[in-house]
């Protein structure tokens, strides 16, 4: 299959320059309506002892209500998170022969949501290997009413790699504020149904608030480059629990490689314990109850 199939080479060139881009037609409107059936019931099972309120939490669970590695504990959500034509677009665009899986995760921004502050992705990530990108899927698409996403172009080549604490929001939009993009607007880009929109690790980005009567319910898939090794010791559930060490290759069942594999074969979930640490900050059914 050719390159055009999947993504051209403009938009090779655009998401390299930019540091984002989005492509249409990944999605027919039937893997949308049953993903998105499926990871609705995977949000609302993870979801199920918090009974709070939207005011009642915290500023980023006001953004977001996030549930990370839903194709390890719902098997119905797996054939999306490595879902071939999605997984070697995201190869193509960042230039690797080999993609590996970070984690996925839910995104869903309650009506009435606050937005997301701007930041960086990579920044909470324990490599530094700058072959990583982000497959966003908005399963009934995005608009500037229910919260879609901007980009500030180029700031991926910026040299910028700021952690932004958007757990506390104390920072606001200080990282946009860097010399080396002030000055430079996001671009805030609706992506239709069936679209995915694509962003380098290290694109500034951000979210509107969602004003929508309905919840803006994203799926997201993140990859890195395979042979990426964990170069700082700080808390992450996809080396901490498989047990990766600083200066260890990230290579784990629970990292498994998306691209390329076949159509169908389907990786086995490892069901790996959280560490104690990563049990404390699972309040709220982010992470996958591992018995």
């Amino acid at each position: 299959m050719g390159i055009g199939k999947i993504v051209s080479a403009e938009q090779i060139e655009r998401f390299r320059r930019d540091g984002f881009v989005v492509v249409p037609g990944l999605l027919t409107d039937k893997e949308l309506d049953r993903f998105g059936a499926a990871v609705d019931r995977a949000v609302r099972d993870r979801g199920r002892h918090d009974h709070r309120r939207l005011e009642e939490k915290s500023p980023y669970e006001q953004s977001f209500t996030q549930c990370i590695n839903l194709w390890e504990d719902h098997p119905d959500v797996l054939p999306l998170t490595f879902h071939p034509e999605i997984s070697r677009a995201a190869a193509l665009l960042i230039g690797v022969r080999v993609l590996r899986l970070w984690h996925d995760q839910a995104l869903y921004k309650d009506a009435g949501g606050r937005y997301t502050e701007p930041h960086q992705d990579q920044p909470y990530w324990p490599m530094d290997e700058p072959d990583t990108l982000t497959a966003w899927i908005p399963f009934d698409g995005s608009t500037h009413e229910n919260g879609c996403m901007g980009y500030v172009p180029g700031s991926h080549r910026a040299g910028v790699r700021r952690f932004v604490n958007i757990f506390t929001a104390d920072e606001k939009v200080r990282i946009l504020e860097e010399p080396a993009i002030a000055g430079v607007p996001p671009v805030y880009v609706e992506v239709p149904r069936g679209a995915v929109a694509f962003h380098h690790g290290l694109t500034v980005h951000l979210a509107k608030p969602n004003r929508s009567s309905r919840v803006r319910r994203v799926h997201t898939m993140i990859y890195f480059r395979d042979g990426a090794t964990r170069t700082r010791p700080f808390v992450h559930p996809s080396v901490d629990r498989p047990g990766i060490k600083v200066g260890e290759p990230i290579a784990s069942d629970l990292t498994p490689i998306v691209w390329p594999r076949a159509e169908g074969d389907w990786p086995r979930p490892p069901r790996m314990p959280l560490t104690p640490a990563l049990e404390r900050l699972n309040q709220h059914g982010a992470l996958p109850e591992v018995k």
